[in-house]
């Protein structure tokens, strides 16, 4: 595997190699001068996010000095010149050598001039973890396929399916077809209302449906879809996570991508009333978030992005705290206290 094929792997594998610490991301906005790196990244490069400030710069010391020409320097990028894809040689802090691939991608206004760059680095010291952990995901997504006919799909920023090879099994029909056209599963007496519906869906909100959908060897049967959008730290759609799960299943599979999603749906007033429900404070959020004050009043406030982490850890707080967050037939969310 190679860093330019991560661009098209599934959201929730992206994130399974990061966490193991096998990938991570950086980006600059030549503009504001704001540079970010992924947990992941620091993970790899054996840094301290705590204690570390990102910057390409450091990137760049930390490449092994005879790699350092295959690897773009920070004027060439603001310049608007990025290397093609490279395996370059790294070395830790520690003095551990490890072999990355790294893609740069440029990012131009619409009149054609450099305004951020962005990377995907992937640790392939190790090729076989990489693959262990590859496999491993696919025989999760299979049990679950197995055990109850649960789907997981991806949805393209272009509204284009990315359907898992178990829905051509599902449908009885080549998986190319499938993606090209997912609604021909659909009975015909709901197929134009469900197609419609879909397209009516506002880019940014969590979408959900019931459709009655037809089997290759069964009665047809109806299914809850769910469609949950998930943003950057910049507050970005970035892509939509899909779930598809027979509507009789009392407890769906919920990976990390369509968590963090359902996550960045819950608002500043979806906030405020889990307080209230808790009787708690801006201040006993704080706290049991590890949040800065000023952090939660800029959450509720909707001064922070969708996609920014310290919601999560709102979130979180109040969920352990026994608030629940349910998303609705409309996408709206309510809250209640268990």
């Amino acid at each position: 595997m190679r860093a330019a094929d991560l661009s098209f792997a599934p959201a929730d594998f992206l994130r399974l190699t990061e966490n193991a610490g096998l990938t991570g991301g950086w980006a600059w906005s030549f503009a504001s001068g704001r540079q970010t790196w992924s947990p992941g990244l620091f993970r790899l490069l054996g840094l301290d996010p705590e204690r570390t400030r990102p910057s390409y710069d450091l990137l760049l010391d930390l490449v092994h000095p005879d790699d350092r020409p295959n690897l773009a320097s920070a004027a060439d990028l603001i310049q608007g010149h990025a290397l093609p894809e490279r395996e370059i040689r790294f070395v830790r802090p520690d003095g551990t050598l490890r072999l990355f691939t790294l893609r740069t991608e440029l990012h131009l206004t619409a009149e054609g001039r450099p305004r951020a760059a962005a990377g995907i680095v992937l640790d392939v010291t190790d090729a076989a973890a990489l693959l262990r952990l590859r496999r491993a995901e696919t025989r999760r997504r299979n049990a679950w396929f197995a055990a109850s006919r649960v789907l997981f799909v991806s949805i393209g920023l272009d509204r284009r399916f990315d359907f898992p090879p178990e829905a051509a099994q599902l449908a009885g029909r080549p998986l190319d077809e499938v993606n090209a056209d997912p609604f021909a599963d659909v009975v015909p007496a709901e197929r134009a209302a469900f197609r419609d519906s879909v397209a009516r869906r506002q880019p940014g909100r969590v979408f959900q449906a019931a459709p009655t959908i037809c089997h290759a060897n069964r009665a047809p049967e109806r299914y809850r879809v769910v469609s949950v959008p998930v943003h950057d730290e910049h507050g970005r759609l970035v892509e939509r996570n899909g779930l598809i799960y027979p509507s009789a299943l009392a407890a769906p599979p919920v990976t990390d991508g369509l968590r963090e999603g359902l996550e960045q749906a819950v608002e500043g007033h979806h906030l405020r009333a889990a307080r209230a429900l808790l009787d708690w404070s801006m201040t006993a959020l704080a706290e049991a978030s590890g949040l800065s004050l000023s952090t939660v009043r800029r959450l509720e406030e909707e001064a922070e992005g969708q996609g920014a982490r310290s919601r999560h850890k709102a979130v979180a707080a109040l969920r352990a705290a026994g608030i629940r967050f349910i998303v609705l037939d409309d996408g709206a969310v309510a809250v209640a206290r268990s």
